[in-house]
């Protein structure tokens, strides 16, 4: 339509006819909005209700609040995306948005973290994931759905044919539903990305990262999996590199914070000698020590040309595996992002080989988590707040959140370009 619709006026509106008091965070954002189109026009916004903003005064949106929202949004066909992170929806504020995702067809990214959303919330969005066909890109993180909330969503996901990134990750997922999820992934076409990180598993036994790497190796459209906090020990890992010789589509594993030592570190390793599609690896607070390095460096330097980006962050390494790794990336010119901070910095090698690294361009700045100081004609290094998770949990207010160093792909939305 080329009349455009006044969002906050039909906000105000809508507040009056349902009997609800106006949430003054929203009113604002609309206004913005309403200003903002009449200035630029627009093709795909999202509306960033989000409850963690630090810029401006927020009043968390509350289940009512999200009735008034979704009863407004129908008439605004250019809202592309809803962000309603870090805000206080129950499960009856589920309910509205189940009934919204079921009528409306222009929404393509939902996130919904860090919510009060719990088993019969996510029974209601799962179900209307049945028959929407826009959504692309769901974000359920931190809301304490369960294993029984969980299997609806595995349920979705034989069905749904459209959604492309989907974040279970701190939802308390157990190990039947775990199990469910690789199951309907094995036969899933769409989605390329997901997140299952820290899972409740009351086993050793390692089961469910099996059952992940039998979804993979008949799996072609993943591209990301992220496995965090899955009490992944060498045989997890190696359940998951023989899944991965078989697999030619996935480019970014996170197997941050499990139990990896160096043998597990010794069959990543194996299989990047092999693996032409891993670009983004993710070993972030595990122990795969100096063999470990030793190891992965080897690999990079004579074998692999695929890789673009390590994380080791916080995995006990001393100066032997950190200056192994930094003559690799001296040989290898395709690995471009690393993160070495959290291991053991005191061998004056460490620091004066990452800082030549640095120093002569080799390393930019933006794509590591370290940077060379000098005091008392001594260098040291300085740790960056910069990692492969860096906008999981928050994007910035103002400018530029699509940096590639930010590379954490499913907290940054593809699906439309904000």
């Amino acid at each position: 339509t080329s009349v455009h619709p006044d969002l906050h006026q039909q906000y105000v509106q809508a507040c009056q006819s349902l009997g609800r008091p106006e949430n003054p965070f929203i009113a604002h954002l609309l206004q913005e909005v309403d200003n903002n189109y009449k200035t630029e026009g627009t093709k795909g916004i999202t509306l960033k209700i989000a409850g963690n903003n630090r810029l401006v005064p927020v009043q968390r949106v509350t289940d009512e609040d999200v009735e008034v929202v979704a009863s407004v949004l129908p008439n605004a066909g250019f809202v592309t995306g809803l962000d309603l992170r870090y805000n206080v929806l129950t499960d009856a504020g589920a309910k509205h948005v189940a009934a919204f995702l079921q009528e409306n067809s222009t929404l393509q990214y939902l996130n919904l973290m860090f919510n009060d959303i719990g088993t019969s919330g996510a029974e209601l969005i799962a179900e209307a994931l049945h028959r929407n066909e826009t959504l692309r890109h769901l974000r359920m993180t931190g809301n304490k759905i369960g294993n029984k909330g969980g299997m609806f969503f595995a349920s979705m996901l034989q069905i749904n044919s459209t959604l492309e990134k989907l974040d279970l990750g701190d939802c308390d997922l157990g190990t039947k539903c775990l199990i469910a999820i690789a199951t309907a992934l094995a036969q899933n076409r769409s989605v390329k990305a997901i997140n299952l990180n820290r899972p409740l598993l009351y086993s050793l036994e390692e089961e469910t990262t099996a059952h992940i790497a039998r979804a993979l190796k008949n799996n072609s459209s993943l591209v990301e999996l992220h496995l965090c906090k899955h009490d992944m020990k060498t045989f997890g890992v190696k359940r998951l590199c023989e899944a991965l010789y078989e697999n030619s589509s996935l480019r970014y594993l996170d197997l941050s914070c499990n139990n990896i030592i160096c043998d597990g570190a010794k069959c990543l390793a194996q299989l990047l000698k092999w693996n032409k599609t891993l670009e983004i690896l993710d070993l972030n607070a595990n122990r795969i020590e100096d063999d470990g390095a030793i190891y992965l460096s080897e690999v990079l330097a004579l074998y692999n040309r695929t890789l673009k980006a390590l994380s080791v962050v916080s995995n006990n390494i001393s100066g032997k595996g950190l200056v192994a790794l930094s003559d690799a990336m001296k040989i290898n010119v395709t690995l471009s992002y690393i993160y070495i901070w959290g291991n053991k910095f005191e061998a004056a090698c460490t620091v004066s080989a990452f800082s030549r690294l640095i120093r002569s361009g080799r390393l930019a700045p933006s794509c590591t988590d370290v940077e060379p100081y000098k005091v008392d004609g001594h260098i040291h290094l300085a740790e960056l707040s910069h990692g492969l998770k860096r906008h999981y949990y928050w994007t910035p207010s103002y400018g530029e959140e699509m940096s590639r160093e930010a590379n954490a792909s499913l907290a940054i939305a593809a699906v439309s370009e904000h």
